[in-house]
């Protein structure tokens, strides 16, 4: 069984610094804000999707 795979978008989240202001927000809460925001500028239906792959690196 071979299944397509597509890139339709890629977005990321901004930056901080170390206790700055975006400190209180989860690195979940973030990412689904950049998934939000790759499924808006690649222009699918949240239906559309079957999977979403995502990585978090050096979370402070």
């Amino acid at each position: 069984m071979s299944k397509e795979v597509f890139i339709v978008s890629a977005v990321r989240t901004p930056m901080g610094s170390f206790m700055g202001s975006l400190s209180s927000i989860s690195a979940t809460e973030l990412g689904s804000v950049a998934i939000k925001g790759a499924v808006e500028r690649a222009g699918v239906s949240n239906e559309a999707i079957d999977e979403v792959f995502m990585g978090n690196v050096l979370q402070a």
